[in-house]
């Protein structure tokens, strides 16, 4: 938990802009993968781990910012 408390909230902005939808084009990555999910089209672990990939920095960003809310920090 100190971990997210000590870092600051525009790298996790930043982390979830950059690394959480790269590639941008054609669409995003993460985009991409959570169609397939829906679809049920995501079969293969390479697709699933890209998933994982992609979507931590947002989960990252969501703990950061419910962290900060618990805490009084933010609103």
């Amino acid at each position: 938990m100190s971990l997210l408390d000590q870092t600051p909230l525009t790298l996790f902005v930043l982390a979830a802009l950059t690394l959480g939808l790269a590639p941008f084009f054609p669409e995003p990555h993460i985009w991409e993968k959570l169609k397939m999910l829906m679809a049920g089209t995501l079969v293969r672990p390479l697709d699933m781990f890209d998933l994982a990939l992609h979507a931590l920095p947002w989960v990252a960003l969501l703990a950061k910012l419910a962290r900060m809310v618990w805490r009084g920090q933010g609103g």
